[in-house]
């Protein structure tokens, strides 16, 4: 089921912090007192996807999720070559300026991976971790198992694609919202018109287009080995809990053997969810993390 509406409450505060010279935003929810936890979105999503969780939360804990860079309210990378590298520098760089660690973590597909390999660098600041089928992209064998000169040449062909057609413009939020609800066909109308106000820009003509920068579209050619990953996933020693979709394109990490890298991972499918199970199954999902979490 989607998510209820939001509390009409007031919404989060708008921040930014540097990174590589980038100006990046993130959303602070209050209770500067209470332990810091940060929900950390997807690939062409935006912080604000987060709402609904927020809300839950920031009676309890300090929340502040991010827009990653080429993301919502962030700066885009100068050359759009989004690897990585630079979006865990980046969470990196939230949790040191702002004196965040021990932190709890809540992360979502891309933000997943990024939100694991930082657990796995630096386990010792990390109180507890979730990942919601955010694992990265290294056990994909229609990925991993094609050789460096063809990812290499996929990825130059759908960057040059991109810089050939501009990012498309909406004539009215309308249209936006029947796109987001067309690609995400299990989005209710109140779930698809919050994400979309809060993802899109107006532009000098009075057109619309998506915040995120268009050069986060094409997979990165190069990341690291499924080797390395497992090494990381086995330096983390907080508790951890792996969500998937029983509906989704990902796998089970349970069924696949990713899991069992883990030193204390559990794994939560869920029924009639695809890839965004916290909005897909929202009462269920908070029933989850919220049990995980417990007591701050």
């Amino acid at each position: 089921m989607p998510p209820p509406s939001p509390s009409p409450e007031a919404g989060p505060t708008s921040r930014t912090y540097i990174s590589q010279r980038l100006r990046l935003h993130y959303a602070d929810w209050g209770n500067p007192e209470a332990p810091p936890l940060i929900l950390l979105h997807g690939g062409r999503d935006h912080c604000r996807s987060w709402d609904w969780v927020a809300r839950r939360l920031s009676g309890r804990w300090h929340v502040i999720a991010p827009d990653l860079r080429g993301h919502g309210d962030s700066a885009w990378a100068d050359g759009s070559t989004y690897m990585l590298p630079g979006h865990l520098y980046d969470l990196a760089q939230l949790i040191h300026q702002q004196n965040l660690a021990p932190v709890t973590l809540v992360a979502h597909s891309l933000g997943g991976t990024v939100a694991v390999r930082y657990t796995g660098l630096y386990p010792q600041n990390v109180r507890k971790l979730v990942s919601i089928e955010g694992l990265g992209q290294t056990h994909n064998p229609k990925r991993s198992g094609k050789p460096t000169t063809e990812r290499l040449l996929q990825w130059i062909d759908d960057s040059r694609a991109l810089a050939s057609n501009p990012a498309r413009r909406y004539a009215s939020i309308e249209e936006a919202v029947a796109r987001m609800k067309e690609a995400n066909t299990g989005f209710s109308d109140e779930l698809a018109r919050h994400l979309t106000v809060h993802g899109m820009l107006q532009n000098e003509d009075g057109t619309y287009s998506w915040k995120f920068d268009p050069y986060v579209r094409p997979f990165p050619p190069y990341d690291i080995t499924r080797e390395d990953a497992e090494a990381l996933w086995a330096r983390i020693t907080c508790p951890t809990l792996l969500l998937c979709g029983k509906q989704s394109w990902h796998t089970n990490p349970a069924e696949d053997g990713r899991a069992r890298h883990f030193q204390n991972a559990r794994v939560i499918p869920f029924e009639g969810a695809g890839h965004w199970v916290h909005h897909d199954q929202f009462e269920p999902f908070m029933a989850a993390l919220e049990g995980f979490l417990g007591a701050p």
